[in-house]
């Protein structure tokens, strides 16, 4: 018997090359699969949510909100985890906003009020989280990374 050195390498390159192609034809298929959910979640489902303006009232300050719903599906409830941060920085309130009902591939305007706070005093907001998120009855996955906050005013919008 001879243990000559070509003859031996062959050998295992032999046996191993058919384990090595198996195990790299797995290790694709199951990146794969990992990186489906991650560009279906970053591919053309967002729904921006642009903070378009702070208007003074009496007694309040209103915020108005332009959604864009780039998807094919309606939402019955987007509840919000909003934070509010003053212009020194400190937080001045935090609160639920509901913005549904958002139907599909629409863009709307939604506006709430700020009870006792000066449109002045706001340094910033805060999506925290998403509380709630629905559609057709059903919870939907994932609705925090769906949006995609921006601002058109010196108040800034984030998550």
């Amino acid at each position: 018997m001879k243990f000559g050195g070509c003859g031996l390498r062959k050998a295992t390159l032999g046996l191993l090359a058919p384990a090595l192609g198996a195990v790299f034809l797995l290790a694709g298929h199951a990146w794969a699969q990992d990186a489906t959910p991650a560009a279906d979640a970053s591919s053309g489902t967002k729904i921006s949510v642009e903070l378009n303006k702070l208007e003074p009232q009496e007694a309040s300050c209103r915020a108005y909100l332009v959604l864009d719903n780039q998807v094919d599906k309606s939402y019955d409830v987007l509840k919000l985890d909003l934070v509010l941060f003053q212009t020194d920085g400190i937080i001045g309130r935090r609160f639920a906003l509901d913005l549904a009902p958002i139907k599909a591939k629409k863009r709307s305007v939604k506006l709430f009020d700020l009870d006792g706070v000066k449109c002045e005093t706001i340094g910033s907001f805060l999506i925290n989280d998403v509380m709630d998120c629905k559609s057709g009855g059903s919870d939907v996955e994932g609705c925090l990374e769906r949006l995609d906050p921006s601002s058109r005013s010196k108040v800034q919008l984030s998550k």
